[in-house]
This record gives structure tokens, C-alpha cells and sequence, in this order.
């Protein structure tokens, strides 16, 4: 079979293309409605979600590869891609409150979430480098806009341009970790990546494909803020929307690790002894740093961006644990970590709503 053979049933991506569809649609739709009638370009963004997922929820499992072995369906995929859709659902009806006290423009908003939740579902059905980095940079740079959606907001403004800043510099270093691993083993598969290990023999270049491994990390812990890479998670938490902060906390991680988990699962499997221990002190260190500096905050924002970098050193522990069992854990605690997140930021926004002042927590007192 011809390496480079597209012929894969267009189906197998069919939630990802709606998604893409129906944004178009809404950016369409932007220029001929009249500004009294864009809201419902939200409730068509969530027709659109709510379309998405059913047919998600259909490809429950299908094992299938295609695209030149670029992208994999299988139950992992689906269940993130189920995950991000939900997540995407929830962020839409959170954030009708935003746009109705900002007064800003709704149908960018909408189609922006749309674009980023297909960049997660390709993230997480990634089987080829190139693939994921394609996924990464679909969703970043849909949050970049969204993180200073509120412009008139210097907080916001400092928000987006340090989360672009620090992000175009986490996907540099990623970007040139997957051309050394390229330059090691002549593939971006992940596959095949990991069948190079027992392939190449003595003339594998095994100092050349860990350096390569070490940035493709360090691009991964960018993303899912973990210590010491996580300085930006706190301003930008801070500065951003709150229904994007909800969103970005939740969805774009679990993404990020469901790439993260694939690719060393998959690709460094086998030299899981390398990277093991070093995966370890970082996760030690994630949890500890994110739980002590959560304890003194006084701004809400922080504290759950804090409580998110901690939680991301628990969901690091599966990975170092490797086999079924971890991989099975961080999933779950995943799933369950979206939820409550969406859910403690849902209480942010509803108190805001009402007429809570600010963020600090002694905006909180009874």
C-alpha cells in the first residue's frame, strides 16, 4: 500500500469537519444578520456541538487509521473528542452572560470556540507529529484571540499577548524537538517511532532522538503548565474572561494530555526507563508548587489556576506509572477534573452575574 494514500472515509473526522462547518456558517451568517439577531449564532453553535457529539457518541468502537497513518480513531479519541464536546457545550452556555454585559461581538466568539475545539479533537486523534502540532496550533492560536476577547480590558490585553508570547515559544521549542526526533529515526509517526528503538540496532542515534524528546517534553509541559514551565498560567488565568479561563482550564488540558500521553505511550514506550524518573520529579514538584502557592492567593482566579497546575501533577503520575493502569487513571481523573473545573468556575461566573464586585475572595463574604 502506497504510504501516501489518502483514501480514508471522510466520516472518520465527520465531528471534527461539522465543527469547522458550523463555524463557517456562523462567520457567514455574521455578515448578513443585523446586530439584533446575532445571538442566536449561539444557540447555533450549540446545535452544531450538541450535532458533533451524537455523531461522536456513533463512532464508539471504531478502530480505524487513515490520512496516511497521520490520524487514529479508536475509543481513546472518541472519548476525549466526547470530553472536549461537552466541555465545548458547557463554555457556550457560560458565556451568554459574558457577552450580553460586555456587549461584544458574538458570532467570532462562538465560531473561535468551535475552531478550537476541532484543533482538540485533532490533538487527541493525533498519530504522527506533524498531525499534533497541526492540532496545537488550531487550538492555541483560537485561545490567543480568546483569552483578550474582552478588549477594553488591559488585564485581558496582557493576558493574550503573554499567553501568545510564551505559547509561540513553547510550540518553537516543541517544533524543533520533533525535527531532531525526525533527524534520529526519519519518521513522525509515533508508531514508527517506537519501532526504531528495535530496528536501528547500535547505529540508532540515541543521544540525538532524547534531545529531541526532552524539548518535545518541554513544549508538553508549556501546555499543560507544569512546574517549572507554568508562569504563565496565573496572569493569564487572571486576565482572561472568565468562560475562557473556565474553557482553557478544562478542554485545551485535557487536549494537551491526551497528546501528551499518546506520544510518549506510543512513541517513547519503549525507553520508558529515560524518561521515567525525570517525569517523576517534575510531577512531585507540580503538585507541591501548585497546592502551596493556591493556599496564598486572594483572588479567585489565581487560586484555581494554581489548583490547576497541581492537578496536572496528578494526572502526571498515571503516565509515570505507564501500562494500562496509568494511562486508565489519568484518563478518569481527566474526566472528573474537567467537570469539577467547569463547575467551581461556573459558581465564578453565576456570583459575577449577580453582582459579586470582583474576583477576590472577600468579594466572597456573606
Amino acid at each position: 500500500m502506497n504510504p501516501l494514500q489518502i483514501s480514508t472515509p471522510i466520516g472518520m473526522i465527520g465531528p471534527l469537519l461539522i465543527l469547522c462547518g458550523v463555524a463557517f456558517a456562523i462567520l457567514l451568517l455574521d455578515l448578513v444578520l443585523p446586530h439584533s439577531q446575532k445571538h442566536w449564532t449561539g444557540t447555533i453553535a450549540l446545535a452544531g456541538v450538541a450535532w458533533a457529539f451524537v455523531v461522536a457518541a456513533g463512532q464508539w468502537g471504531s478502530e480505524q487509521r487513515g490520512y496516511a497513518d497521520m490520524v487514529v480513531l479508536d475509543d481513546l479519541s472518541t472519548l476525549f473528542n466526547l470530553l472536549f464536546l461537552a466541555s465545548t457545550f458547557v463554555t457556550i452556555l457560560l458565556s451568554e452572560p459574558f457577552l450580553r454585559s460586555e456587549n461584544v461581538e458574538q458570532p467570532e466568539y462562538y465560531a473561535l470556540l468551535l475552531f478550537c475545539t476541532a484543533g482538540m479533537m485533532l490533538l487527541a486523534s493525533a498519530l504522527d507529529l506533524i498531525t499534533l502540532f497541526l492540532g496545537i496550533e488550531v487550538l492555541s492560536i483560537s485561545l490567543y484571540v480568546l483569552a483578550g476577547y474582552r478588549r477594553g480590558s488591559d488585564a485581558s490585553n496582557e493576558a493574550a499577548m503573554k499567553y501568545f508570547l510564551l505559547g509561540a515559544f513553547a510550540s518553537a521549542i516543541l517544533l524543533y524537538g520533533i525535527a531532531l526526533t525526525y533527524g534520529a529515526t526519519g519518521t513522525t509517526n509515533l508508531s514508527r517511532i517506537a519501532e526504531s528503538f528495535t530496528t536501528s540496532g547500535s547505529q540508532f542515534p540515541e543521544g540525538l532522538l532524547l534531545a529531541g524528546m526532552a524539548m518535545i517534553l518541554v513544549g508538553f509541559a508549556f501546555k499543560v503548565a507544569l512546574v517549572p514551565f507554568h508562569m504563565w498560567t496565573p496572569d493569564v488565568y487572571e486576565g482572561a474572561p472568565t468562560p475562557i479561563t473556565a474553557f482553557m482550564s478544562a478542554g485545551p488540558k485535557a487536549a494537551a494530555f491526551a497528546a501528551f500521553l499518546r506520544t510518549f505511550f506510543v512513541a517513547f514506550g519503549p525507553i520508558h526507563g529515560d524518561w521515567n524518573m525525570l517525569l517523576s520529579v517534575i510531577a512531585a514538584l507540580t503538585m507541591t508548587v501548585g497546592n502551596v502557592a493556591a493556599i496564598a492567593q486572594t483572588n479567585v482566579k489565581r487560586m484555581l489556576a494554581y489548583s490547576s497546575i497541581a492537578h496536572s501533577g496528578y494526572v502526571l503520575i498515571g503516565l509515570v506509572a505507564g501500562g494500562n493502569v496509568g494511562g486508565t487513571a489519568s484518563i478518569f481523573y481527566l474526566l472528573a477534573y474537567t467537570a469539577m473545573n467547569l463547575g467551581a468556575f461556573a459558581v465564578v461566573i453565576l456570583l459575577e452575574h449577580r453582582g459579586v464586585g470582583g474576583d477576590e475572595l472577600r468579594d466572597y463574604a456573606g
